[in-house]
Protein backbone atom coordinates (compact mmCIF):
# COMPACT_ATOMS: atom_id res chain seq x y z
CA UNK A 1 0.00 0.00 0.00
CA UNK A 2 1.29 3.52 -0.95
CA UNK A 3 -0.12 5.98 0.92
CA UNK A 4 -0.06 9.53 -1.07
CA UNK A 5 -0.53 12.93 0.18
CA UNK A 6 -3.73 15.63 -1.23
CA UNK A 7 -2.59 19.56 -0.95
CA UNK A 8 -6.41 20.63 -2.04
CA UNK A 9 -7.86 23.86 -3.13
CA UNK A 10 -10.93 24.69 -3.22
CA UNK A 11 -13.88 27.82 -3.85
CA UNK A 12 -16.55 28.45 -0.96
CA UNK A 13 -18.28 25.61 0.00
CA UNK A 14 -15.76 23.25 -1.29
CA UNK A 15 -16.58 23.37 -5.09
CA UNK A 16 -14.52 23.14 -7.96
CA UNK A 17 -11.53 21.43 -5.93
CA UNK A 18 -7.80 20.46 -7.57
CA UNK A 19 -5.80 17.80 -5.62
CA UNK A 20 -2.15 18.57 -6.28
CA UNK A 21 0.06 15.23 -5.50
CA UNK A 22 3.73 16.75 -4.41
CA UNK A 23 4.42 13.64 -4.09
CA UNK A 24 4.20 12.76 -7.89
CA UNK A 25 4.66 16.54 -8.88
CA UNK A 26 2.88 17.27 -12.02
CA UNK A 27 -0.41 15.02 -10.62
CA UNK A 28 -3.31 16.78 -10.12
CA UNK A 29 -6.98 15.32 -9.88
CA UNK A 30 -9.84 18.01 -10.27
CA UNK A 31 -13.60 17.82 -9.82
CA UNK A 32 -16.70 20.33 -8.80
CA UNK A 33 -16.50 18.89 -5.45
CA UNK A 34 -14.09 18.30 -3.10
CA UNK A 35 -15.63 14.99 -1.99
CA UNK A 36 -15.41 13.98 -6.26
CA UNK A 37 -11.86 15.51 -6.82
CA UNK A 38 -10.69 13.18 -3.92
CA UNK A 39 -12.26 10.30 -5.54
CA UNK A 40 -10.72 10.91 -8.32
CA UNK A 41 -7.45 10.76 -6.85
CA UNK A 42 -6.43 7.34 -7.06
CA UNK A 43 -7.22 6.82 -10.74
CA UNK A 44 -5.28 9.98 -11.80
CA UNK A 45 -2.05 8.52 -9.27
CA UNK A 46 -2.26 5.69 -10.88
CA UNK A 47 -2.15 6.77 -14.58
CA UNK A 48 0.54 9.14 -13.74
CA UNK A 49 2.22 6.17 -12.25
CA UNK A 50 1.77 4.52 -15.99
CA UNK A 51 2.77 7.33 -17.66
CA UNK A 52 6.54 7.38 -15.68
CA UNK A 53 6.56 3.51 -16.25
CA UNK A 54 6.19 3.99 -20.16
CA UNK A 55 9.23 6.56 -19.63
CA UNK A 56 11.45 3.89 -18.29
CA UNK A 57 10.91 4.80 -14.43
CA UNK A 58 10.11 1.93 -11.79
CA UNK A 59 6.89 2.17 -10.45
CA UNK A 60 5.02 -0.26 -8.56
CA UNK A 61 1.67 -0.44 -10.19
CA UNK A 62 0.22 -3.17 -8.21
CA UNK A 63 0.49 -1.16 -4.82
CA UNK A 64 -3.01 -0.21 -3.42
CA UNK A 65 -2.98 3.61 -3.73
CA UNK A 66 -4.45 5.31 -0.73
CA UNK A 67 -4.58 9.24 -0.32
CA UNK A 68 -4.61 11.60 3.10
CA UNK A 69 -5.36 15.11 2.92
CA UNK A 70 -2.14 17.24 3.66
CA UNK A 71 -3.44 20.83 3.36
CA UNK A 72 -6.97 22.41 2.25
CA UNK A 73 -6.65 25.92 0.78
CA UNK A 74 -9.49 27.50 0.69
CA UNK A 75 -9.01 31.57 0.91
CA UNK A 76 -7.29 34.06 -1.87
CA UNK A 77 -8.88 34.26 -5.95
CA UNK A 78 -9.50 31.79 -8.81
CA UNK A 79 -9.72 28.80 -6.27
CA UNK A 80 -9.50 25.47 -7.29
CA UNK A 81 -8.00 25.79 -10.88
CA UNK A 82 -4.14 25.10 -10.15
CA UNK A 83 -2.43 27.80 -8.35
CA UNK A 84 -4.31 29.43 -5.09
CA UNK A 85 -2.21 32.62 -3.94
CA UNK A 86 -1.37 31.35 -0.45
CA UNK A 87 0.56 28.70 -2.23
CA UNK A 88 1.25 25.15 -0.43
CA UNK A 89 4.01 25.15 1.98
CA UNK A 90 5.84 22.58 -0.17
CA UNK A 91 6.02 25.48 -2.74
CA UNK A 92 8.56 27.30 -0.94
CA UNK A 93 11.43 24.86 -0.38
CA UNK A 94 14.54 25.69 -2.48
CA UNK A 95 15.10 23.69 -5.35
CA UNK A 96 17.97 21.12 -5.52
CA UNK A 97 20.01 20.73 -8.95
CA UNK A 98 18.85 17.02 -8.58
CA UNK A 99 14.69 17.56 -8.44
CA UNK A 100 15.00 20.40 -11.03
CA UNK A 101 16.43 17.50 -13.38
CA UNK A 102 13.98 15.20 -12.55
CA UNK A 103 11.11 17.31 -13.33
CA UNK A 104 12.70 18.90 -16.22
CA UNK A 105 13.04 15.06 -17.37
CA UNK A 106 9.16 13.90 -16.59
CA UNK A 107 8.17 18.00 -18.15
CA UNK A 108 9.87 16.86 -21.33
CA UNK A 109 8.03 13.50 -21.43
CA UNK A 110 5.04 15.16 -21.13
CA UNK A 111 5.85 17.59 -23.84
CA UNK A 112 6.97 14.57 -26.13
CA UNK A 113 3.40 12.71 -25.91
CA UNK A 114 1.05 15.94 -26.32
CA UNK A 115 3.51 16.62 -29.57
CA UNK A 116 3.14 12.89 -30.32
CA UNK A 117 -0.53 13.40 -29.92
CA UNK A 118 -1.10 16.67 -31.89
CA UNK A 119 0.84 14.73 -34.92
CA UNK A 120 -1.87 12.42 -35.32
CA UNK A 121 -4.74 15.26 -35.25
CA UNK A 122 -5.91 16.68 -38.32
CA UNK A 123 -6.03 20.53 -39.01
CA UNK A 124 -9.62 19.88 -38.90
CA UNK A 125 -10.03 18.25 -35.53
CA UNK A 126 -7.78 21.32 -34.22
CA UNK A 127 -10.17 23.60 -35.24
CA UNK A 128 -13.36 22.26 -34.52
CA UNK A 129 -15.36 23.10 -30.99
CA UNK A 130 -16.39 20.07 -29.13
CA UNK A 131 -20.01 20.32 -27.94
CA UNK A 132 -18.48 21.40 -24.85
CA UNK A 133 -14.85 23.04 -24.30
CA UNK A 134 -12.61 24.39 -26.70
CA UNK A 135 -11.44 23.24 -29.96
CA UNK A 136 -7.70 22.16 -30.05
CA UNK A 137 -6.05 24.78 -31.63
CA UNK A 138 -7.07 27.39 -28.63
CA UNK A 139 -5.84 24.83 -25.98
CA UNK A 140 -2.17 25.05 -27.81
CA UNK A 141 -1.92 28.10 -27.59
CA UNK A 142 -3.35 28.75 -24.10
CA UNK A 143 -0.69 26.30 -23.20
CA UNK A 144 1.97 27.74 -25.18
CA UNK A 145 1.08 30.75 -22.98
CA UNK A 146 1.20 29.75 -20.00
CA UNK A 147 4.29 27.96 -19.99
CA UNK A 148 5.98 31.14 -21.39
CA UNK A 149 4.13 32.72 -18.30
CA UNK A 150 5.10 30.40 -16.03
CA UNK A 151 9.22 30.57 -16.88
CA UNK A 152 9.27 34.04 -16.86
CA UNK A 153 7.71 34.29 -13.31
CA UNK A 154 10.51 31.74 -12.75
CA UNK A 155 13.63 33.40 -14.34
CA UNK A 156 12.24 36.58 -15.71
CA UNK A 157 11.68 37.40 -19.47
CA UNK A 158 14.23 37.21 -22.33
CA UNK A 159 14.01 37.82 -25.98
CA UNK A 160 14.22 33.96 -26.99
CA UNK A 161 11.02 32.68 -24.78
CA UNK A 162 9.15 35.91 -26.56
CA UNK A 163 10.22 35.48 -30.00
CA UNK A 164 8.95 31.39 -29.50
CA UNK A 165 5.97 31.82 -28.03
CA UNK A 166 4.97 34.95 -30.98
CA UNK A 167 5.82 32.10 -33.56
CA UNK A 168 2.99 29.27 -31.85
CA UNK A 169 0.25 32.27 -32.40
CA UNK A 170 1.38 33.38 -35.60
CA UNK A 171 0.87 30.09 -36.88
CA UNK A 172 3.70 30.69 -40.34
CA UNK A 173 5.15 26.72 -39.36
CA UNK A 174 3.06 23.20 -38.77
CA UNK A 175 2.00 24.07 -35.20
CA UNK A 176 3.84 20.61 -33.42
CA UNK A 177 7.19 22.42 -34.94
CA UNK A 178 6.42 25.65 -33.27
CA UNK A 179 5.25 24.28 -29.57
CA UNK A 180 8.85 22.22 -30.08
CA UNK A 181 11.15 25.19 -30.49
CA UNK A 182 9.47 26.63 -27.62
CA UNK A 183 9.78 23.79 -25.31
CA UNK A 184 13.28 23.90 -26.65
CA UNK A 185 14.19 27.10 -25.39
CA UNK A 186 12.36 26.54 -22.22
CA UNK A 187 14.25 23.47 -21.35
CA UNK A 188 17.75 25.54 -22.09
CA UNK A 189 16.77 28.25 -19.74
CA UNK A 190 15.64 25.76 -16.81
CA UNK A 191 18.44 23.50 -16.81
CA UNK A 192 20.61 26.99 -16.82
CA UNK A 193 18.82 27.88 -13.46
CA UNK A 194 21.82 28.95 -11.10
CA UNK A 195 21.60 28.72 -7.24
CA UNK A 196 19.87 32.09 -6.93
CA UNK A 197 16.81 31.31 -9.29
CA UNK A 198 16.20 27.71 -7.78
CA UNK A 199 16.22 29.51 -4.02
CA UNK A 200 14.90 32.63 -4.37
CA UNK A 201 11.53 33.84 -3.57
CA UNK A 202 10.38 36.78 -5.69
CA UNK A 203 7.09 38.38 -5.21
CA UNK A 204 4.69 38.66 -7.83
CA UNK A 205 1.44 40.34 -7.43
CA UNK A 206 -0.53 38.17 -4.38
CA UNK A 207 1.51 35.52 -4.88
CA UNK A 208 5.29 34.53 -4.01
CA UNK A 209 7.10 32.71 -6.85
CA UNK A 210 10.07 30.12 -6.18
CA UNK A 211 11.57 28.07 -8.64
CA UNK A 212 9.89 24.99 -7.13
CA UNK A 213 6.40 26.38 -7.60
CA UNK A 214 7.08 27.46 -11.59
CA UNK A 215 7.83 23.69 -11.72
CA UNK A 216 4.87 22.58 -10.31
CA UNK A 217 2.62 24.69 -12.23
CA UNK A 218 4.75 23.75 -15.70
CA UNK A 219 4.20 19.76 -14.85
CA UNK A 220 0.37 19.95 -13.68
CA UNK A 221 -0.42 22.52 -16.09
CA UNK A 222 1.24 20.51 -18.96
CA UNK A 223 -0.30 16.94 -18.05
CA UNK A 224 -3.42 18.69 -17.19
CA UNK A 225 -4.04 19.47 -21.09
CA UNK A 226 -2.38 16.35 -22.12
CA UNK A 227 -5.19 14.52 -19.85
CA UNK A 228 -7.93 16.70 -21.67
CA UNK A 229 -6.24 15.73 -25.60
CA UNK A 230 -5.80 11.87 -24.67
CA UNK A 231 -9.56 11.70 -23.40
CA UNK A 232 -10.61 13.64 -26.20
CA UNK A 233 -8.44 11.84 -29.13
CA UNK A 234 -7.69 8.83 -27.43
CA UNK A 235 -10.37 6.44 -26.09
CA UNK A 236 -7.76 4.46 -24.47
CA UNK A 237 -7.06 6.88 -21.90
Amino acid sequence: MTEYALYLESGPKMRTTMAHVFGLLGCTASGPTTGEALEAAPEEIRRFLEFLRQHGEKVDLRSKITTSVAAHVMEGSWIGYGDPAPGFAPDFGPLTPKERDLHLRRLDWMRADFAELLSRVSTKQLTTKPASGRALRPIVEHVAGADAAYLRATVGPFAELREATKAVERADVPLVDALRSLWAVSHVRLAAMDEDERTRMVRHGEKIWTARRGMRRMLEHQWEHLREAERRFDAKR
